[in-house]
């Protein structure tokens, strides 16, 4: 490499590590990096899941899912109060 070619940006370490895991990563990568239209088949495939849980287990795999998600909608009600 000479002084003069242009260096690829360095990203951050968060960014780094998470694109780093196997599975989560390549999803990641591809909304990105990838066609626009890929957070609607993101958005589908895990509507598609939670369905397949509920078909699966019934009544708890309705609810569970959505109490899970309880703390992360705490951080985005305080981040939202916070200005």
């Amino acid at each position: 490499m000479t002084a003069l070619s242009p260096s690829a940006p360095r990203s951050n370490l968060v960014a780094r590590i998470v694109l780093s895991i196997p599975v989560i990563g390549w999803i990641a990568r591809d909304l990105l990096h990838g066609d626009k239209n890929n957070i609607w088949f993101f958005i589908i495939a895990i509507v598609s899941l939670w369905g397949i849980s509920v078909l699966t287990f019934g009544i708890p795999g309705l609810y569970l899912p959505a109490v899970g998600f309880v703390p992360v909608m705490w951080i985005i009600l305080l981040l939202i109060t916070r200005g």
